[in-house]
């Protein structure tokens, strides 16, 4: 197959317009479009088959990173398929940890966060271009570090790019700071490191800030209205904010590794902060969350059930600041590719060389680490949580994810042929290699012949049919998506491939066409 260089935008700023209806807006819709579909029917057996790799793999990672407890799962077309755990919630007790176990997830607590957002934007109480001072007046005598610098907006805060320096083991300490704390802080005085919106840089004190939006524009206190907006809709009715509401045999203690022992960490309690770490939760209770964000996926036309419209899931999963380029990363088998990082609104966006997506968050507190990754386009994630001080476990969500898509043969969703595709396809056939009449046919775009001329097109395909001999089969269309796509001519002695895009007018004629010789499978 030819490879092409399909443009790339990591900064999607210019979409906001798009996302900006309020919930129930109706628009047109194409009548004949389907969604993309997953094409194994055994897809499900097979990754439920790999359960006993799953779990001998979580549970080497807890022993060889010595973990207190590790509790982990597998979410795969909107349900929990796979939960397990090991060792202890709480160490002097031995209580055992379980998938029903609840333990601070930190840093994940960020995208309900921005979901919050959302779900307020999308109701129209606010505009995520609005300047944050205008919720947070404290804000406006604060000195930025360039006189050009535009004001910080909520969008600012969602992805990182306030301006505010990392603050990751000074932000892990304010969690249980009260409102009283947040708004002194910011009267005394806030330093930056860069201008607004010109870099990534993960900001703490960025999230306690929506945090305290979420709770001025709702009139409730911000973790009241994501567990209405948000966790009671999903029926996460085991999630809490407050360490102290949570039954003992459950809770999950924190500890952190000094001289081969160890040592509990002091839970704090619930607080401004929280907006940005502060979440307590279980396996079984969070899937459903992540549920919901893979229930996304694919954009469809069936009705929109909630908590938050489907089209602003979608939105905050996006690349909208660019964080990082990976040059030397390797897949789990250890074979090189490259990834590229960007943020979201309170989650982390990934695409491999392989062009696979990833999309989630880690968290890190002192006493706890946790993650939770999905694959969008393969309608699968995994959790993991483990009870010491920032354990990393994106390392072996990696391997997890990457050993169901291999082990599993899984593929992403197919999209199936638009009818204009397919009817293009037909008419094109119908033209080769000769171009009988191709000017006056009606399938063609005003530039195409003018980009080149129907005699120049008529001697390279008449020569590549020529090299091709009897044709032996059409093959079916391969759409990239509505309208552009490719299908393969097979002939006795070479195949060729035809490759076309269509414009944006209805109906959609053809505007570009590539038509060349490619390797036998």
């Amino acid at each position: 197959m030819l490879q092409r260089l399909i443009p790339v935008c990591f900064l999607l700023s210019t979409l906001t317009s798009l996302y900006a209806q309020p919930v129930g807006s109706p628009v047109a819709s194409v009548k004949t479009y389907e969604p993309p579909v997953f094409t194994d029917p055994d897809r499900l057996k097979k990754i439920q088959a790999l359960a006993p790799t799953i779990d001998k793999l979580y549970k080497d990672y807890a022993v060889k990173r010595n973990f207190p407890a590790l509790a982990y799962g597998v979410v795969v077309d909107g349900k929990l398929v796979y939960a397990g755990s090991t060792g202890y919630t709480d160490v002097a007790k031995k209580t055992a940890a379980t998938p029903k176990s609840l333990f601070r997830i930190a840093s994940m607590t960020k995208s309900l966060t921005a979901l919050a957002i959302l779900h307020l934007r999308d109701q129209g109480k606010l505009r995520l271009d609005d300047p944050v001072q205008q919720y947070i007046p404290e804000l406006k005598p604060i000195a930025y570090v360039t006189a050009d610098a535009p004001l910080i907006t909520i969008r600012n805060l969602m992805t990182h790019s306030a301006g505010f320096p990392e603050d990751n083991p000074w932000g892990d300490r304010q969690l249980a700071d009260s409102d009283a704390d947040l708004i002194n802080l910011i009267k005394g005085g806030l330093t930056s490191a860069n201008a607004p919106g010109v870099a990534y840089e993960y900001s703490n004190l960025g999230f306690a800030m929506l945090g305290n939006i979420i709770t001025k524009v709702s009139g409730k206190p911000y973790q009241q209205y994501i567990t209405d907006a948000i966790l009671k809709p999903l029926g996460m009715d085991q999630t809490l904010w407050e360490y102290t509401s949570v039954p003992a045999n459950l809770l999950a203690h924190g500890y952190r590794a000094q001289d081969g022992q160890w040592v509990e960490e002091p839970l704090l309690h619930d607080g401004s902060y929280g907006a940005m770490g502060g979440l307590i939760t279980s396996i079984e209770d969070f899937s459903k969350y992540v549920a919901f964000h893979l229930a996304a996926w694919p954009p469809r036309s069936e009705a929109d059930r909630g908590p938050v419209k489907r089209s602003s899931v979608r939105e905050m999963q996006q690349p909208w600041m660019f964080s990082g380029l990976a040059t030397q990363a390797k897949t789990s088998a250890g074979k090189p590719c490259p990834v590229t990082s960007s943020y979201g609104y309170g989650l982390g966006w990934s695409q491999n060389c392989e062009g696979r997506v990833s999309v989630g968050h880690s968290g890190g507190l002192p006493g706890f680490g946790s993650q939770w990754r999905m694959l969008p386009n393969h309608g699968i994630a995994v959790i993991a949580y483990a009870n010491l001080t920032y354990a990393g476990l994106g390392t072996i969500n990696s391997v997890v994810l990457d050993t169901l898509v291999s082990q599993a043969g899984l593929m992403p969703r197919q999209l199936p042929v638009s009818p204009i595709l397919n009817q293009r396809k037909a008419e094109l056939v119908k033209l080769l290699p000769d171009w009988t009449n191709a000017e006056s046919s009606g399938i063609f775009a005003e530039n195409f012949f003018p980009d080149q001329s129907v005699d120049t097109r008529r001697k390279a395909v008449q020569t590549l049919y020529a090299k091709a001999g009897k044709i032996k089969r059409v093959g079916a269309m391969v759409p990239e998506n509505q309208l552009r796509g490719h299908f393969i001519i097979e002939g006795e002695n070479a195949n060729i491939e035809v490759f076309f895009t269509l414009t944006p007018e209805n109906p959609a004629l053809i505007q570009q066409l590539d038509i060349a010789e490619v390797p036998r499978p």
